[in-house]
């Protein structure tokens, strides 16, 4: 089918801030008395907004994290994206060829608006998207693997959820756009293909992606 609105997920699809704020994130953690590795931080929060960790944390331990814990977070990611983030591999040329093609695309994010624009602005990527098609959990009253986040950016958008395509690289991500009823593609460069399973297609390198929405980058 030929879709009508592609919606990116943003951390780990088009800018590569997933091995940096899940490091941060593990130790800040642990700092704080809750020890967790870079692993369980990629298998337990990947792809979901914040207050998951909140709730993660509560429900297993019985306490809350500081009232700045999040203030403390961004700040330390931030600081981290401004010295170390770079686009995901391959992922400008995709946006770019979509752009030229007159093709609507948008971002859809987990992550705060803030988050986004540091990290579009440090990579480049905010040449490419304005921010009337940014979308963050923010906007919405329930993030990833909730529907919510993706129905909303359809919506602004104007474009049906049966004619979206989601590209995402997470479970909550993949199981929030199934819930939306939209078709997604799943890049696998940090999460296998198994816990992706429900995805429409997958792929591990950007160069694929055009080819499966349909299209070709020159």
């Amino acid at each position: 089918m030929r879709y009508e609105l592609v919606i990116f997920d943003n951390d780990g699809v088009l800018v590569d801030s997933e091995p940096i704020s899940n490091t941060i994130l593990a130790a800040y953690l642990t700092e704080l008395g809750h020890p967790t590795s870079y692993e369980d931080c990629l298998r337990d929060y990947m792809g979901a907004a914040v207050h998951r960790v909140h709730d993660l944390v509560r429900e297993r331990t019985g306490r809350a994290l500081p009232a700045d814990f999040d203030d403390v977070l961004h700040a330390r990611v931030f600081a981290a994206f401004e010295r170390e983030l770079r686009p995901v591999d391959g992922a400008v040329d995709v946006v770019e060829k979509l752009a030229a093609d007159g093709v609507p695309y948008c971002v859809a994010s987990s992550g705060s608006h803030e988050r986004i624009r540091v990290g579009h602005r440090t990579t480049g990527l905010d040449r490419l998207f304005e921010d009337r098609v940014i979308f963050s959990a923010q906007d919405v009253g329930r993030g990833k693997p909730a529907p919510d986040l993706f129905l909303h950016a359809a919506e602004r958008m104007g474009v049906a959820p049966e004619r979206c395509v989601v590209v995402e690289d997470s479970p909550h991500g993949v199981t929030a756009a199934r819930a939306a009823g939209m078709d997604v593609y799943a890049f696998t460069a940090m999460t296998p293909v198994e816990r992706l399973s429900d995805a429409t297609g997958h792929f591990a390198d950007m160069a694929e992606l055009p080819g499966l929405l349909g299209r070709s980058v020159a």
